[in-house]
């Protein structure tokens, strides 16, 4: 919802943090750069599991494609500085992240933390039936954060040939899976419903992360364990009134 809402603020955001950046790099080519990128700049019906040579071979999902522009615009910008300037850029894809510190909200937030945030706030106030959007059909996967931090500490003292690199998990779930595991962990004990008049979104989308896999990467931690952290880190840290 927050993609499709505000799609100016998503392109202009994030292009001021890419110019900024990369342009700050420019004259020191001695400065390794790592791009964290979104498997959101890969075409909407790109095949499964997606591989990075379907980058920018067909048209992307509508409700956040001014997001993925910038993203696509920044393996743009560091391309450039790389072939002009000297700098070594890697452009890391990670698919849906997680984990502590994450943005919870009903409204403005990714899959995970927000039905946390909302089936919490059900649980608090003792609702019998929780909604969600769609189906619960389309399969995705996900990644804690850690993993993706353990990635890129990986990547720091090697050297690659690749100008992009996918980062996933290689675990897909569907939505009404990911749902019920959300309510197993928070311990609500309401009836899930699915709201079939709102779109699914992608009906598919996970990473060929192949590549990193083969360089001596894999994704330590498991989905019910990082939700189980996460949901901690949240009644540690986030209070709702």
């Amino acid at each position: 919802m927050a993609n499709n809402t505000f799609r100016s603020e998503f392109i202009l955001q994030n292009l001021k943090i890419n110019m900024n950046i990369f342009e700050s790099c420019i004259g020191h080519k001695d400065v390794k750069i790592i791009n964290l990128g979104s498997s959101c700049i890969y075409p909407l019906n790109a095949s499964n599991p997606i591989n990075e040579d379907s980058f920018m071979t067909g048209p992307l999902e509508p409700t956040n494609s001014p997001y993925a522009m910038a993203k696509i615009a920044g393996i743009e910008i560091g391309d450039a500085i790389n072939q002009q300037y000297g700098n070594s850029v890697i452009n890391l894809m990670p698919t849906n992240l997680y984990g502590p510190n994450d943005r919870f909200s009903a409204n403005e937030s990714h899959v995970i933390p927000g039905l946390i945030f909302r089936m919490h706030q059900a649980k608090i106030n003792n609702e019998k039936l929780f909604s969600i959007w769609g189906t619960g059909s389309p399969l995705r996967e996900f990644l804690y954060v850690d993993d993706l931090a353990r990635a890129i500490e990986f990547l720091l003292d090697k050297s690659w040939d690749h100008k992009i690199i996918n980062i996933g998990s290689g675990t897909e779930v569907s939505i009404k899976e990911l749902s019920l595991l959300i309510k197993k962990v928070i311990g609500y004990e309401g009836e899930v419903s699915f709201d079939t008049s709102k779109p699914d979104g992608n009906p598919r989308k996970l990473l060929d992360s192949s590549k990193i896999q083969n360089l001596g990467w894999n994704a330590q931690t498991d989905l019910e364990s990082g939700i189980v952290n996460t949901y901690k880190w949240f009644i540690d840290n986030f209070s709702i009134i």
